[in-house]
């Protein structure tokens, strides 16, 4: 696997990841309400969720856009 490959599967990675992410949210919520110091702050913790999902789903597919269009070959 040469480096180009390996930076294409690493982005599909990061993609997988983030969307897991998204998933992953509704079930951690109750759990991180559940503890009373993070309780108040539930709207600001679910959305850096969902941001950093965001994040991570567009570093992976920033990752393979620039990689497909770097040089021709893969």
């Amino acid at each position: 696997m040469n480096k180009k490959q390996f930076q294409i599967v690493y982005g599909i990675v990061l993609i997988v990841v983030g969307i897991g992410v998204f998933f992953k949210i509704p079930y951690v919520m109750p759990k991180v309400v559940a503890i009373n110091y993070f309780a108040h702050a539930t709207l600001v913790i679910e959305f850096s969720f969902y941001f950093l999902g965001g994040l991570i789903i567009l570093a992976g597919a920033k990752k393979i856009f620039n990689i497909l269009n770097s040089t021709g070959d893969i």
